[in-house]
């Protein structure tokens, strides 16, 4: 007798040895969930085996997998996860009906009685500490299960429940991966906005840089010719990050070219006009825009200028933006007229600023994430140390200014991550 019960003891070890060859194999969950079921049928010797998942958003069990039954019973109704046998389940306890036919706990009986179904034994299955589901052995005659029994129907829904895991995790993993891709793609169209190059324009020499602190982002900065001597200059920042800063800034973006585009040549458009009031005019145009896009809580700052090449003046607005800086023999100006950010009061008025340039000068536009740059202190590397850094290199060319600048910068902040997007425009006067 004892040499029969540990070969039995023997098998079974063996048996549950193979249940967890089951969940570490290239199977689908599916198919996982199919052979536990077969195989705990055939370990315990018993008639069939159902293996249900709960559904919290319905509060019910949902059959998952079946070996051993009809179609019929399976679908013979609805299993609350109020249930009296499922809450003690879940409770923590192996719940055996020593005959279903009779038993007041189950709610089914004549559909038990059709199926041939006598004895029943239900346990949780459960993956740290949370509820997933239950296992159910069933018997045609009456059962006495053993502990073995219980051990073993333990062990399935164990198994039941890390396949489940597992799966659930490696499907977030694929659509992590999916989205993933997605926003790097979409970070690659939106890089597409930005020029890759400044303009070439006598008499200017213009260098921009844009970092995007994630693979989208909501800065944004343009050119735009105005005939053959003018151009306009825009940095704009949406409100937020990631994907819903970065589809505003794109509709931002959109509209502001077309509106471009539609006034054709700033210069024809403005013909006998004071270009301060043209400058306004356009400025009160894309914020009635923005108010239509923009919902509570959204809004954009914008510093837009004009530069006319010809008599060396700069037409700007700077709309709730980082001021544009004006650095001349060593000193820093802030370009600072202009009004409201854009997208919160249609009715908003702003002023328009004009100053004259001359041989030398250096204008920095930037957003504010160049200067709310941190380093592992949280301290910020602040717009003093920026202006600082900023006045050593104006002799340098425009671009050679923007990568000594940065430089500076990432010597304060080290490998500190960052939390927001650099957008970085230098346009210095030099000799025609």
């Amino acid at each position: 007798m004892m040499t029969k019960k540990t070969k039995r003891q023997i098998e079974r070890d063996e048996q549950i040895y193979q249940l967890s060859t089951l969940v570490a194999g290239e199977f689908s969950l599916q198919e996982v969930l199919d052979k536990l079921a077969e195989a705990a049928v055939k370990i315990v010797r018993v008639k069939a085996c159902s293996i249900r998942l709960l559904d919290e958003e319905a509060g019910e069990l949902k059959m998952r997998s079946t070996f051993g039954l009809s179609e019929e019973y399976c679908n013979k109704g609805v299993v609350s996860k109020n249930d009296t046998v499922i809450k003690a389940a879940f409770a923590g306890e192996a719940v055996v009906l020593d005959d279903v036919r009779v038993d007041d706990r189950v709610k089914y009986k004549e559909a038990a009685i059709k199926e041939g179904l006598v004895s029943q034994l239900t346990v949780a299955m459960q993956f740290k500490g949370r509820d997933m589901g239950v296992l159910r052995l069933y018997s045609p005659r009456p059962m006495h299960f053993h502990e073995d029994d219980i051990s073993l129907a333990r062990a399935v829904a164990s198994q039941c429940a890390v396949a489940i895991t597992n799966a659930r995790l490696y499907a977030k993993a694929i659509e992590g991966a999916r989205i993933a891709e997605q926003m790097r793609l979409a970070g690659v169209i939106q890089r597409r906005m930005i020029p890759e190059q400044a303009p070439r324009i006598p008499g200017l020499d213009i260098a921009a840089t844009y970092i995007p602190c994630f693979d989208i982002g909501g800065d944004f900065y343009s050119f735009h010719k105005l005939g053959k001597n003018s151009i306009a200059v825009a940095i704009a920042d949406v409100m937020g990050k990631g994907i819903p800063a970065a589809i505003m800034m794109s509709s931002f973006r959109g509209a502001l070219k077309a509106f471009a585009d539609a006034i054709g040549d700033f210069q024809v458009y403005c013909e006998d006009r004071d270009m301060a009031d043209c400058g306004r005019e356009i400025v009160n145009r894309i914020n009635r825009m923005a108010c239509d896009e923009c919902r509570d809580g959204e809004f954009i700052t914008l510093f837009d200028a004009a530069i006319d090449v010809e008599d060396m003046s700069l037409t700007y607005c700077n709309c709730g933006h980082e001021p544009t800086v004006l650095i001349r023999d060593g000193q820093g100006t802030d370009l600072d007229k202009g009004g409201l950010v854009l997208g919160v009061d249609p009715k908003a008025e702003y002023e328009v600023g004009t100053v004259k340039l001359q041989e030398g000068d250096c204008l920095l536009f930037y957003t504010d994430g160049l200067i709310d740059a941190a380093n592992f202190d949280g301290e910020l590397w602040g717009r003093e140390r920026m202006l600082e850094a900023a006045k050593k290199f104006t002799s340098e060319s425009a671009e050679q200014m923007i990568q000594d600048v940065l430089g500076y910068r990432r010597r304060f902040v080290g490998l500190a991550k960052q939390i927001d997007d650099t957008s970085m425009i230098v346009v210095k006067v030099v000799k025609r």
